[in-house]
């Protein structure tokens, strides 16, 4: 884990108790800068308590802040998906291509898990550009369109197919129109992760360097001989936060990467929540100065915030890596 990289000393930045509405758990937020302001859409777990793994419902609610640390949360949750076959929609991920604001997010449906895009110019009305079939989630969009495509990163979870269950992978695709999506290049495989012994997937938008794509994304360790602090029995999983540089002109090969993960949970509201150990990147903003803040979710509980400059992130994607060869050869 880096020392380069330094939490907030008033973490967590946004909990249940903020929001004027009822809320439970937030957590696993968007976050960009946008028309002068720093927006948040945050995933709001609600009608749940302690020792429990159930809930009455989840929606995204939306919050904005002058500094990125101060955050005013709207009256009303912004997106309530329920019908026949949608139970619910969760983890936004937002970003900024072209002055617009799309928005990444996940369902869950009667026939699997979906991963979505939205396009919104208010935060307000929101317009569904593409829902992928079963099972993807996790998506990003990149900043910028490459050759007049839209891109993302994604992680699909193909248990059948895959061979062995959560070995899950980073992969990239891109689309002319944000809706039809194909190209798809595996990015980095679960395998290539020395600290993660299971899942790995994308975590917050990439931010574009004179480098390269600058990007976090999420890895998953699980240890059965060691339970850990959970509302629910069973709870054997740790979730990281790994760094990563991909090329800017095919952004699926990954140009470096730090062998060691950039975050682990050690604080107390990373390691007690809903799910402890549990670390989640879901927004990165590159500021003037350099500094980028990176915001997480913690426990599956509260959402938070850790800052480092872009240079020394660059710095620890410092080993150049073949995307077909395990990182630890």
């Amino acid at each position: 884990m880096s020392d380069l990289v330094r939490r907030y000393f008033g973490n967590p930045i946004l909990k249940s108790s903020d929001i004027p509405y009822l809320s439970t758990l937030i957590f696993n937020a968007g976050v960009a800068k946008w028309q002068g302001k720093y927006v948040m859409a945050f995933r709001n777990d609600y009608g749940g308590t302690p020792g429990s793994a159930y809930f009455k419902g989840t929606n995204i609610g939306v919050a904005f802040s002058d500094d990125g640390i101060d955050w005013r949360v709207r009256s009303k949750p912004w997106i309530e998906w329920n019908d026949h076959e949608v139970s619910r929609a969760y983890d936004p991920r937002i970003s900024i291509v072209e002055g617009r604001c799309y928005l990444c997010f996940a369902l869950d449906t009667a026939h699997g898990i979906r991963g979505g895009i939205a396009v919104t110019d208010d935060l307000d009305k929101w317009e569904v550009l593409s829902l992928s079939t079963p099972d993807n989630r996790n998506m990003v969009l990149f900043p910028e369109r490459l050759n007049g495509k839209f891109m993302r990163l994604e992680r699909p979870f193909p248990i059948y197919g895959r061979g062995a269950p959560e070995s899950f992978d980073l992969w990239f695709s891109d689309s002319p129109d944000c809706v039809y999506w194909g190209n798809s290049q595996l990015v980095l495989g679960s395998e290539q992760v020395p600290w993660a012994n299971s899942k790995i997937g994308p975590g917050a938008p990439p931010l574009k360097t004179a480098q390269g794509w600058l990007t976090a994304f999420h890895a998953v360790s699980i240890d059965t001989s060691r339970e850990l602090p959970a509302w629910h029995p069973n709870w054997f999983k740790t979730y990281s936060v790994g760094i990563m540089l991909l090329d800017l002109e095919k952004p699926w090969i990954v140009k470096g990467i730090c062998r060691k993960p950039l975050m682990l949970p050690q604080e107390q509201y990373e390691l007690e929540g809903f799910r402890g150990h549990v670390l989640f990147p879901g927004g990165m903003i590159l500021e003037d100065s350099g500094e980028v803040k990176l915001y997480y979710g913690a426990a599956d509980t509260v959402e938070c915030l850790a800052t480092a400059h872009v240079d020394d992130l660059i710095a620890l994607c410092n080993m150049q890596a073949d995307p077909k060869k395990n990182l630890q050869q």
